[in-house]
């Protein structure tokens, strides 16, 4: 039964989230063969359907166009794999051409009603949606020094993800008094039957006290409210046992292949 369920939900992920949420601002997503790419984002993103359905010296050539493509704007790219696509040698090629991998995710899926709760939340710790440019600042300060590198990019994003759909993106902060101590967001997309669940980083010394959890729920009772049927979860190595026994479902993993000039 959950092996059926597991191939069931692996259909819809693909027939539903291959494509990319609009960015928003200076960000424009454009078509080249089976490919999606975003350009003008803080670095360039390209994805593709399951299968690709070109090989060989073919699929070589449309590789290296974006790798091209990018190199020509002095840009890095990323191209967003998954363990079950096809053409089968595809991560070989793009290794090739030069991408390199970077840490693989591990794709859950869970159903919003059976996940959606009242969150619960350590002593002194508040949950509120922002909008504010000046908390989108509080939780890039946050976000970069959870992961030891400059996120002030992120500010720009979801800025322009809130100008640009702000019926579809919520983005929510967990507050310590005056310290953002968790920050995570829940993307919708008009037409799908999934809410993706960004985010989630937490400061380490807040980590263990059930605020990660907290955070899902909540998303996961906004998506059932919003009668989406499940939400979605690229999940760190830290994240995805937390989330498994929750009762989300492992789909597939993910890898992004970066070459930077």
């Amino acid at each position: 039964m959950k092996a059926t369920l597991i191939t069931e939900l692996r259909s819809a992920y693909d027939a539903q989230l291959r494509g990319v949420t609009p960015p928003g601002g200076s960000a424009r997503i454009e078509k080249d063969g089976p490919l999606t790419r975003v350009v003008g984002w803080h670095r360039g993103f390209v994805t593709g359907p399951h299968d690709l359905g070109v090989y060989g010296e073919e699929l070589d050539t449309l590789i290296a166009r974006q790798r091209d493509f990018y190199a020509a704007r002095g840009e890095a790219v990323e191209w967003k794999t998954r363990a079950h696509d096809l053409p089968a040698d595809l991560t070989d090629r793009l290794t090739a051409a030069g991408f390199v991998a970077e840490d693989s995710e591990t794709v859950l899926i869970g159903q919003s009603a059976a996940l959606a709760a009242e969150p619960v939340l350590p002593d002194g710790v508040t949950l509120r949606r922002v909008t504010a440019r000046s908390d989108l600042h509080r939780i890039v300060a946050m976000e970069s020094t959870v992961w030891g590198e400059n996120r002030s990019w992120l500010a720009d994003d979801l800025t322009a993800r809130i100008e640009n759909a702000p019926e579809n993106t919520i983005v929510l902060v967990a507050e310590a008094r005056t310290e953002v101590v968790c920050a995570a967001w829940l993307v919708f997309k008009d037409g799908v039957d999934f809410g993706g669940l960004w985010g989630g980083s937490t400061l380490k010394e807040w980590r263990r006290q059930g605020i990660y959890r907290a955070m899902v729920a909540h998303r996961a009772q906004l998506a059932a409210a919003r009668d989406v049927p499940y939400i979605y979860v690229d999940a760190s190595a830290d994240s995805a046992p937390i989330l498994t026994r929750l009762g989300l479902h492992t789909v597939t993993r993910t890898t992004p292949y970066v070459w930077s000039p």
